[in-house]
C-alpha cells in the first residue's frame, strides 16, 4: 500500500481550516510531533476522515530534538526491559524495510575498549549487542540492512573513529542501527503520506479545549477562535498533554545535545559510544550527521516545572558531553568547539521513581473522563505503534466502524529531491527553500532553517542564512495566494 504525492502549503491549509470548522470528521489529533502525525496518518490509512491540528509548526517540540536513532534499544536491554526492547526492534525493522527505507541508513556504533571503559562496561555493552542481535533475527531484518555485531582490532577501531585515543586502546565492538537522515523530516513526511489519503494538517491552530466531540481552537494566524466538531479527539500534544487531560502527569525529562565539526573527531565513519561513568546501561553517542556535523548527546535530567515552548541546555550538561567524549579521544574537545547545543524534553509517564532514566520508556494509552484519548510516553522509534494504539482505542471508545490498522504495510512517500549543500556554508538552495514552502507547510523563515533544514541547528548558520530565506519564503508564499 502506498500513498500519492501532497503538497501542504498555506492556501491548502486556510481552505481545509474552513472545511473543519464547517462539518465532523471521524478522527481529530491534536498534536503535530511524531505521534501526532503518526495517528493522522493511522486513521486516514483505515478510510477514517481526518484532521490535525498543532499550535505551531509540525515538528516544533520535542519531535525534532531526538538523537536521530531509530534504534533497537540497547539500553532497555541493559536495564532488563526485554519487552521494550523487542518492541523497538520490531518497529525499526518496519522501518528499515517497508514504511522509510529511504529515509534511514544503517551505522555502526563503536564501543571502545579503551580505558575509560572499564572490563564491566565492556563485558555489558558487548552482551548487549549479542542479545540486541537476537532481537533483529526475531524481527527479521536482514543482515544486508544490520549487519551484526563484531570485534573489531585497534588499528579497524582508529579507522573507524580516527579521533580515538590510541594509548591503552585494544580495539571495540561493532554493531549496527539504524539512522534517520532527520528526525523532523520523518515527522513531515508521516503528516504529508496521511495528507495525501485525505488527512487535513492545520498548523498554527492551537487547541484550546478538548472534548469527547471535537475541540475550541484557535487560529494562531488571524487570532480567530473557531470549534472543530469530531467522532473521537486524539490528545497527542507530548510534554503538554497534561495541560489538557488533567487526569494525566506528565515528568518531563530533559535530553541535551551538543553540536560539533565532523572534522573534528577526524569525520568518522561510525558512531561513538562512550559508557557514562559507573554506568552499564547509559551512554553518551557522538553520532555523524549531515552536512559535516556531529552531534553528542544526550542527557537525562528532571526538567520540573512549567513547559517552556522550547527547552534550554543547560552549561552543566555540555561540559558533561565534552567530558563523556573526552574520556576516550587523543585530543580533548574544547567548549569553543561547540558549534551549537539543543534540548528536548521527554514525555515520560510520572511512575514516581528518584530518577528520570529510571522511568520506562513505554508508552500510554488511556480513555479520558472527557471521553478523548490521550497518548503519551514512548520513543520515536515506536511512533507507529504508539498512533496504532492510540486509534485502536479511540475507534473502541467512541464506536467507529473501522478496519484494523495497516501502516506496518505502508511506505512514506518519496519524493523530496534536495540538492547537495556546502558542509562549510551551510546554505539552503533556493529549490529547497521553495520545496519547503510549496509541498511542506513551511509558513515561515524559522519553519525551513529549523525543521525542514536544520541549519538552525548552529546559530551563526542560522544568522547568516536568515535575510535570503526570509526573501524566498515571502515570494513564494505570494507566488501562492
Amino acid at each position: 500500500m502506498t500513498a500519492g504525492t501532497p503538497h501542504l502549503h498555506a492556501a491548502r491549509r486556510a481552505d481545509e481550516l474552513q472545511r473543519a470548522a464547517q462539518g465532523t470528521v471521524d478522527v481529530l489529533v491534536v498534536g503535530g510531533g511524531i505521534t501526532g502525525a503518526g495517528a493522522a496518518l493511522d486513521a486516514a490509512s483505515r478510510g477514517l476522515s481526518v484532521a490535525l491540528v498543532e499550535a505551531e509548526d509540525l515538528a516544533f517540540g520535542t519531535s525534532r530534538f531526538s538523537s536521530k536513532l531509530v534504534h533497537g534499544g540497547l539500553r532497555y536491554l541493559a536495564t532488563g526491559d526485554v519487552a521494550t526492547a523487542r518492541e523497538s526492534a520490531i518497529e525499526r525493522h518496519l522501518l528499515m524495510t517497508t514504511i522509510a527505507p529511504h529515509l534511514i541508513r544503517p551505522l555502526g556504533q563503536l564501543l571502545p575498549f579503551a580505558p575509560g571503559v572499564s572490563l564491566v562496561q565492556r563485558a555489558a555493552g558487548a552482551a548487549g549487542m549479542a542479545v540486541g542481535d537476537l532481537l533483529r533475527l526475531r524481527a527479521r531484518t536482514p543482515r544486508a540492512i544490520l549487519p551484526p555485531p563484531r570485534v573489531v582490532s585497534a588499528r579497524t577501531a582508529q579507522r573507524l573513529v580516527p579521533a580515538l585515543s590510541s594509548r591503552g586502546l585494544r580495539g571495540g565492538m561493532l554493531s549496527y542501527d539504524g539512522q534517520l537522515l532527520d528526525d523532523a523530516r520523518l515527522v513531515v513526511t508521516v503528516a504529508r503520506t496521511a495528507a495525501a489519503l485525505g488527512a487535513r494538517i492545520l498548523t498554527r491552530v492551537r487547541a484550546v479545549a478538548l472534548r469527547a466531540d471535537g475541540i475550541t481552537a484557535e487560529d494562531a494566524l488571524t487570532g480567530a477562535r473557531l470549534e472543530i466538531r469530531a467522532r473521537s479527539v486524539i490528545n497527542a500534544t507530548g510534554v503538554w498533554a497534561g495541560s489538557l487531560d488533567d487526569s494525566i502527569t506528565v515528568r518531563p525529562s530533559r535530553g541535551t545535545h551538543i553540536v560539533l565539526d565532523a572534522q573534528d573527531l577526524g569525520s568518522p565513519a561510525a558512531a561513538l559510544t562512550v559508557p557514562h561513568e559507573g554506568s552499564i546501561s547509559r551512554y553518551v553517542f557522538a553520532l555523524p550527521q549531515q552536512h559535516g556535523r556531529l552531534i553528542v548527546g544526550l542527557t537525562d535530567e528532571d526538567a520540573p516545572g512549567p513547559v517552556p515552548s522550547v527547552a534550554q541546555p543547560t552549561e552543566g550538561e555540555i561540559a558533561f558531553l565534552l567530558a563523556s567524549l573526552n574520556r576516550v579521544v587523543g585530543a580533548p574537545l574544547r567548549r569553543d568547539q561547540v558549534r551549537g547545543a539543543f534540548a528536548g524534553l521527554r514525555p515520560l509517564v510520572d511512575s514516581g521513581m528518584d530518577a528520570t532514566s529510571d522511568v520506562s520508556r513505554k508508552h500510554l494509552v488511556t480513555a479520558s473522563e472527557a471521553g478523548f484519548v490521550t497518548v503519551l510516553g514512548g520513543k520515536l522509534t515506536t511512533y507507529r505503534r504508539m498512533a496504532e494504539d492510540a486509534v485502536d482505542l479511540a475507534v473502541r471508545v467512541r464506536g467507529l466502524d473501522a478496519p484494523p490498522s495497516r501502516t506496518s504495510a505502508l511506505r512514506l512517500v518519496d519524493d523530496v529531491t534536495h540538492p547537495e549543500r556546502s558542509p562549510a556554508a551551510a546554505w539552503p538552495a533556493t529549490a529547497e527553500i521553495e520545496f519547503a514552502v510549496r509541498s511542506e507547510l513551511a509558513l515561515t523563515a524559522a519553519d525551513v532553517l529549523d525543521r525542514r533544514t536544520r541549519i538552525g541547528l548552529v546559530e551563526s548558520d542560522r544568522e547568516r542564512s536568515l535575510p535570503r530565506v526570509e526573501e524566498i519564503v515571502a515570494r513564494t508564499l505570494a507566488e501562492l495566494g
